[in-house]
Order: structure tokens, then C-alpha cells, then sequence
């Protein structure tokens, strides 16, 4: 399908800083129509042919730049229960990069170049939702100790303690992303998202994005989920225990449910960098604007920059030697 603008019959698309569907051709606001038909070979407003991965459920015709979402890949099993849209525009995703690496001495030329993060795409990344319970049954042995001193003699006292916790906690909407071409490490590391402005799935909000449908199962991605709940259930029983000065675990029992699992489509804007022979990728977080990657390193600046301290240490010197020699 594609949404087409009823005034000009332009590609209407979902702007982020509008909040509406917006028509870059006319201005036009809310003024969508739906087109459907076309497939995942043929665009169906220019009718070329066009080259899509297994996955991909919203992408971009390279013949007429207009912006299609796949009807059959977000229908039946891979209808998403869930969407996020975007709040971060493009451009301000732009501007977050340069906040958060403009202050990077040795960054290769053209690394934040308007040219560069033209070619920044947004995208909806699939990602499973688990909900669980969790019982969690703490046994341990902690110790206080006391110090005193009297006359000459100093006394340590130490003190014993049976320890029993029992918590129950609810842990909402654990995310794992389902693409595989997302690093899992850098998909954890654009957390949190602020799932209260998750709304039902409409698919006008993929327009103007990519999008893919689940790479992976949510019984394959269930004991990344179950770690990271083990992981906050630790932390939080952690911080029930103080005051001893030190905490030998006896027993720990942690019974997780999962009584909840929704499928969403979360947002992402990604910028790839290509710089000697290697492609380096970041993430704008599409609702927050956190931004994660790792900057590349230019040695010649960094070789400029080491000369020029060299020439300004050589220079010192010889004025110093000049001025003894006057002296």
C-alpha cells in the first residue's frame, strides 16, 4: 500500500515533528488517501520492479523515492500488536550527533557533513515485549561488626544474621529486538523507551520509514529476555539487603512467569559512516534522542596534531636556549 496525498496525489508520510501525515509536496496535513495493491517486487505507484530483503515490511522504491508499506508483511502473524512513532525528526536526530561528538578532536573529515547525514535513514525495528512475574526466595548469612577501644586494648565484635527476603515483582514489556541485523548490545543500549506512548498498530506511521517483520521467534529470544529480568530482580533484592558488612548467599530461588507478550515495531534512526574500508553505525533513538555508537579515529589529524605539538615544544625550547645564551 501506499498513502497518497488527495490534494496533489503526492507520497503523504508521517512526520515526526507534525505528529501528523504530512505531504512534502503541497504542505498538505492529514490529507492521506490509501492505495493499495503492488507486491514486494513491483512498486505500486510506478509499477517498477523493486529489490527487497525477506524481511523488510516498509521501504523506499529507488525508481519513484515514494514510500511502500508491504500489506502482506504486516498482516496475519506478523501484524504487530503495538507501534512507537517516531517523535524525533531526522533533523534532530542530526543534531543530537553533532552534540553528542562535536567536541571529538580527531574525527575523520566528513564525518557530520550535511552530505553524510543526508543519507540517515529511519527505521521500525521489530522487537518482542515480555511481561512477567517473578517470585524470588533469598537465604543468606550477614555479619555487623563492631570496633572499640578501651584503655589499650582494641575489641572486634562480630555478629551473625540469618537473612530470609521473599519478593514478588512485576516486570512490564521487557524488550528484545527480533532483527537480526541490529547488534543486540546496541539495540539494549538505546533503552529506555517510554512505553506509555505506545498506541495500537496502524500502519500509516510506517510511511516515510523501513520497517522489517521479526527476524526471530519469541520463544528463540525468551532467555534474552529472562536474563535481563534475572539480572533487575538481583539488583533490586541487592538493594533490600543493607547494613551488614558483608552478605554470604545461602540459597536463592528465582521463579519467573511470563503472563504477558506483545509484538511492536520500535523506532530507530541509523547513520552509517563509511570510512577506510569500514562501515561504522550509529543509533538515534526515534522517541528519546539518545544516540549510541563509537566514533572513527583520523590518524592524520591525529599525526598533524602530534607534529604541531612537537613543533610548539621545539619552538619553547629554543626560545628558552636563545634567552640563556643572551643572558
Amino acid at each position: 500500500m501506499i498513502y497518497k496525498c488527495k490534494n496533489c496525489g503526492g507520497n503523504a508520510v508521517y512526520s515526526p515533528g507534525k505528529m501528523k501525515m504530512y505531504c512534502p509536496h503541497c504542505d498538505g496535513m492529514d490529507s492521506e488517501d490509501i492505495v493499495q495493491g503492488g507486491s514486494v517486487t513491483q512498486c505500486v505507484n510506478c509499477g517498477a520492479p523493486i529489490n527487497v530483503s525477506r524481511y523488510t515490511s516498509s521501504g523506499r522504491c529507488e525508481h519513484c523515492s515514494s514510500y511502500i508499506v508491504f500489506d502482506e508483511r504486516i498482516a496475519g502473524e506478523y501484524e504487530p500488536h503495538l507501534i512507537l512513532p517516531f517523535k524525533v525528526s531526522k533533523g534532530l536526530a542530526a543534531d543530537r550527533l553533532h552534540v553528542e561528538f562535536k567536541k571529538k578532536t580527531f574525527l575523520p573529515s566528513g564525518f557530520l557533513s550535511e552530505k553524510s547525514l543526508e543519507k540517515m535513514e529511519g527505521m521500525y525495528v521489530p522487537f518482542w515485549l515480555y511481561d512477567y512475574q517473578v517470585r524470588y526466595d533469598f537465604v543468606g548469612q550477614g555479619t555487623k561488626v563492631r570496633r572499640w577501644v578501651s584503655g589499650d586494648t582494641e575489641y572486634v565484635e562480630t555478629s551473625y544474621y540469618d537473612v530470609i527476603r521473599k519478593m514478588d515483582a512485576d516486570f512490564d514489556k521487557v524488550p528484545a529486538d527480533a532483527s537480526i541485523a541490529m547488534n543486540d548490545g546496541e539495540m539494549d543500549l538505546m533503552e529506555p523507551y517510554y512505553y506509555q506512548d505506545l498506541i495500537d498498530f496502524d500502519p500509516k506511521f510506517m510511511s516515510g520509514f523501513f520497517g522489517e517483520i521479526y527476524n526471530q521467534s519469541a520463544q528463540e529470544l525468551e532467555d534474552r529476555a529472562r536474563g535481563k529480568v534475572r539480572e533487575s530482580a538481583e539488583n533490586l533484592m541487592q538493594q533490600s539487603i543493607n547494613g551488614y558488612q558483608t552478605m554470604k548467599p545461602v540459597s536463592r530461588n528465582i521463579d519467573m512467569n511470563r503472563n504477558g507478550l506483545q509484538y511492536a515495531l520500535l523506532p530507530v534512526w541509523t547513520y552509517l559512516f563509511q570510512y577506510k574500508g569500514q562501515t561504522w553505525r550509529f543509533h538515534v533513538n526515534g522517541q528519546t534522542g539518545k544516540v549510541v555508537g563509537k566514533t572513527p579515529v583520523s590518524r592524520g589529524k591525529v599525526l598533524l596534531y602530534a607534529l604541531s605539538v612537537f613543533a610548539s615544544v621545539s619552538a619553547f625550547f629554543y626560545l628558552a636556549i636563545s634567552i640563556l645564551e643572551v643572558l
